[in-house]
């Protein structure tokens, strides 16, 4: 009961404080005597004139545990613990201390008593010592002690402190000394003394149990224990005698606590011979027999503690002949044995059973880990029983198999986990895989899962996103069991599947996913792609499959490159769709001139640079290698050529703007205008110039040349190579400075690689022949005149585009000063036909001029016929009107044109033309 809650409820009953001081004092003085008491107690059972008083002692030790019937106190400790070592050296040969020991344990039970708050800190070492030393005490040899002693362990996680308590007194709180025990020997100590408990199974049984409180409840207990190798001894004595099982159950309990908190260690410790002897042992017993559910629950502990152990690479279950038997028992009850392992094993086909039918076909992937194992996984047909298990229903045998069983929830549970054992098992056994006919089998299981009139169990392993009760999980194991076959490379198993059809067998599948309405799920989009892979797989090195890859799948890759790259990072898998497309573009298309051209008419081609241009930059590497393969098709660069974006961007400025965006990301040194810097350095980024010079050995691609295959330049080159770099479609000037250095790429490249090697040299301490020499600092040369050139021709570019944009602004400004004077002749016009408009006066003298003018402009005839022949009428048309500055019509200067009309009977088969006569009214 809490102190705080007794005092509290005293307090009515004494309503004056002042009386109390006195009883406090007189505690204070009571536990001073105490104190002195103790250490009486203590001389007078080590003076060496009073140690053979044994009824003395008695009698003195019965008083001092009649007083401390509520708890040690905590400044008290370090007494107690050399009176009950001195005790415990006494019991052997006296029997009379045995009771007073076992009570003494017993009030450690309780917990310890505290004076002052202070107390639980300033005496913390103390408890710890104590609390180590009750460890060892584990010597004394009686069972009575060492069960009182364990059982006072176990009761720290669940005593109570004691309702009456003096004034003065509070008990420690409940989780100090648990936190102290962490830090002592007691769970270190406990453990080694299970040695000396091999001829009393109680006690041993209790500290069993007490070990497993303790591994449970602390993470610094556990350490404790695997430092003494707990792990190893508990495993060692797990098989001793034991009616009940109880000891098995406990020490599997503990080994489970221990494999939560330092599974690695434990498994080191559990991987010795006579570990995994001793685990055998359990495992066997309990497989044979246990009949209970909580026998068979152990059993398949143990089997998830064997699972562990097998993946360590150290474990010793082959040379213990266990794997052998763990084999025997995976392939039980599919495969027929005469082996006396199995003779009398039955299964009662529960939820336990095939939890351990699980656990050993995942156990086979483990163990497949070590050569050895496969051998044995030969010698005991290991792939046909998992082939067995993986049969669709209808492809099955009868009933007389012991599968069938299985219910058909658990029956799909076995199914997919013989599917994901044999997507381990089979590109590693691949002669027995080829054997048994795997891939028949799959293409079996694939028809089966993709057929509409068949229905399969609703396991709770088919969740609803694996497409419960529509068989999408199987489907979903049976496409990785043969991608994980076909990316082997075995040329044998691919002409196998390509020889029962599966190309089409698989497009077929792809494309009636596709048509789903509901098919953009996670499973769905993982199928799809592996699909793709499988199918990239089969065709990737043989023409003949390529051609049977042809329209159908040309249609397939041109719908999914539709999709374009809008859902890359939804998360759900389209990056890993849209990369497996690319790759089956590749592999199954380019190559092939007859899927080639379908794909191109398809606007294949121009799928791919929609593509590029709107994929993230780490899709731009695999893009551009299937599109620079497809260049090899002459048909392919007219409609790279025409492609055109969303913007009206063309593909050389495209590409040409990814060139220089990669060189952004590499850091190369250019010029504001883009040109080359640094003739030295033409195309060296940053990065590469920060790296240390070392020297690489012959087997090992340089820094130069790992750079070919971690950018995108030399494939933006190669596909200029096919494009031509003149009459390129939809460039400027800026751009064609990048194309100069673009066309030159391959140059400067081999100039740097030839830079690289004579550094090499260098720090190699190598000096070359003087012709090569020579030859060396030739190369270096000719690479940076080159590079020269390159820079002498874009500013010669830029000039030009100099030029260029200053004649196109002196047009424009020609073009504006027009249009102003256009203006102002409008407005003088205006001007003039307002003056006519509005005074008679000077309407009168225009026309007046214009009647003189044209009366003197009139031609004189020659001869009397020509007198005959009616004058010509001139028209005049104002065509601008300028002030002079003087007043009156002398001030208004017109420019007339003049046309002339003969008069009706005039011969008008040869009419003539003139140009337009300009004239000024302004007289001299």
């Amino acid at each position: 009961m809490d102190s705080s809650r007794f005092v509290h409820r005293r307090k009515p009953d004494i309503p004056v404080i002042g009386p109390r001081a006195p009883d406090k004092k007189q505690h204070i003085h009571e536990v001073s005597v105490k104190s002195i008491e103790l250490s009486k107690v203590i001389r007078l059972l080590e003076d060496p004139l009073t140690v053979n008083l044994k009824e003395r002692h008695l009698f003195v030790l019965k008083k001092l545990l009649k007083r401390c019937q509520i708890g040690f106190l905590l400044k008290e400790l370090t007494g107690i613990a050399r009176i009950l070592n001195i005790c415990a050296e006494k019991v052997t040969d006296h029997p009379e201390y045995q009771p007073i020991f076992c009570e003494a344990l017993h009030i450690c039970r309780l917990p310890f008593l505290k004076e002052k708050s202070s107390d639980e800190l300033n005496y913390a070492q103390d408890v710890i010592e104590f609390l180590s030393h009750m460890g060892c005490l584990m010597r004394v040899s009686d069972a009575e002690v060492r069960q009182h002693i364990v059982e006072s362990v176990k009761a720290f996680y669940s005593s109570v402190a004691p309702k009456l308590l003096p004034d003065g007194l509070q008990p420690t709180s409940p989780g100090y000394r648990l936190q102290l025990l962490e830090r002592s020997d007691l769970a270190q100590t406990l453990l080694l003394s299970m040695a000396a408990l091999e001829n009393q199974p109680g006690v041993k049984l209790q500290l069993l149990q007490t070990l497993q409180i303790l591994s449970s409840s602390s993470d610094m207990n556990c350490a404790s224990i695997l430092q003494a190798g707990g792990a190893e001894t508990i495993c060692l004595h797990m098989n001793q005698p034991d009616p009940n099982g109880q000891v098995l159950f406990h020490s599997s309990e503990i080994l489970w606590n221990l494999l939560e908190r330092g599974s690695t260690e434990v498994t080191a410790q559990l991987s010795s011979m006579e570990c995994v002897i001793s685990l055998k042992e359990a495992f066997l017993h309990q497989l044979i027999n246990g009949f209970r559910h909580s026998d068979l629950q152990l059993r398949n502990d143990l089997l998830v503690i064997t699972t562990l152990i097998a993946g360590n690479p150290n474990s010793l279950l082959i040379e213990s002949l266990f794997a052998k038997q763990l084999v025997v028992y995976a392939t039980f009850p599919e495969l027929k044995s005469h082996n006396p392992l199995v003779s009398n094993l039955k299964l009662s086909y529960n939820n336990e059973d095939l939890k351990m039918k699980k656990m050993l076909l995942n156990l086979l992937v483990l163990m497949s880990k070590d050569l050895a194992a496969l051998q044995l996984y030969k010698e005991e047909r290991v792939l046909l029983a998992v082939l067995m298990l993986v049969r669709p229903p209808a492809a099955s045998p009868e009933r007389r198999s012991a599968s069938r069983q299985w219910s058909s929830a658990q029956q799909e549970e076995v199914q997919l986990q013989a599917l994901a054992t044999l997507c381990s098992l089979a590109p590693i056994m691949l002669e027995d895989y080829m054997s048994c006919q795997g891939n028949a089998v799959l293409l079996l299981l694939l028809d089966w899962c993709v057929a509409q009139d068949a229905f399969f169990g609703q396991g709770p392993s088919s969740p609803v996103a694996e497409g419960r009760g529509r068989r999408k999980a199987q489907m979903r194991h049976c496409i990785r069991v043969l991608r994980s076959v076909t990316s082997s490379g075995e040329e044998s198993v691919n002409q196998d599947l390509c020889d029962q059809g599966t190309i089409n067998q698989l497009l077929g599948i792809l494309m009636q996913m596709e048509a789903s309405p509901d098919e953009d799920d996670l499973v769905s989009l993982e199928i799809k792609s592996d699909i793709q892979l499988i199918l990239s797989a089969l065709c990737e090195r043989d023409m003949h499959r390529k051609e049977l890859f042809g329209s159908e799948g040309v249609e397939m890759a041109v719908h999914f490159l539709k999709k374009g790259s809008d859902k890359f990072y939804s998360g759900l898998g389209h990056n890993k769709l849209i990369l497996s497309t690319v790759d089956c573009v590749w592999s199954c298309i380019v190559g092939c001139y007859t899927t080639e051209d379908y794909f191109l008419a398809k606007e294949g081609a121009s799928l791919l640079m929609d593509l590029l241009s709107s994929s993230p930059r780490c899709l731009h590497c695999n893009v551009l290698a299937s599109l620079l393969e497809l260049c090899d098709n002459p048909n392919a660069l007219s409609h790279i050529l025409s492609w055109r974006d969303s913007r009206g961007q063309t593909a050389p400025r495209f590409l040409l703007q990814l060139w220089m965006d990669e060189e952004e990301e590499l850091k190369v040194t250019r010029d504001q205008d883009g040109g080359i810097a640094d003739p030295q350095r033409p195309i060296l980024g940053v990065y590469q110039q920060e790296d240390p010079q070392l020297s690489f050995p012959a087997n090992v691609p340089s820094a130069a040349v790992l750079e070919l295959s971690e950018n995108l330049r030399s494939k933006v080159y190669s596909i200029f190579c096919k494009l031509g770099f003149h009459d390129l479609p939809g460039l400027s000037r800026k751009h064609y400075v990048t194309l100069s250095v673009v066309r030159r790429y391959l140059d400067f490249k081999v100039g740097e690689v030839w830079e690289e090697v004579s550094r090499e040299l260098g720090l190699d301490g190598v000096r070359p022949t003087t012709p090569d020499e020579e030859a060396l600092s030739a190369v270096c040369k000719i690479t940076e005149d080159t590079a020269r050139k390159v820079a002498a021709e874009q500013r010669s570019i830029l000039e030009l585009q100099e030029k260029e944009d200053i004649s196109e602004e002196q047009l424009m400004y020609t073009e504006i000063k027009s249009h102003w004077k256009q203006k102002e002749l409008t407005a003088k016009s205006w001007d003039s036909y307002v003056s006519r408009t509005s005074n008679y006066e000077i309407l009168k003298e225009v026309k007046a001029q214009r009647e003189e003018y044209v009366e003197s402009s009139r031609p004189k005839p020659e001869h009397e016929e020509a007198a005959v022949h009616p004058a010509e009428l001139i028209l005049g048309k104002v065509m601008s009107v300028e002030r002079t500055g003087s007043s009156g019509p002398a001030g208004v200067k017109l420019t007339l044109a003049r046309t002339s009309i003969k008069a009706s009977g005039q011969d008008q088969a040869t009419p003539t033309t003139q140009d337009p006569e300009y004239f000024s009214t302004v007289k001299d």
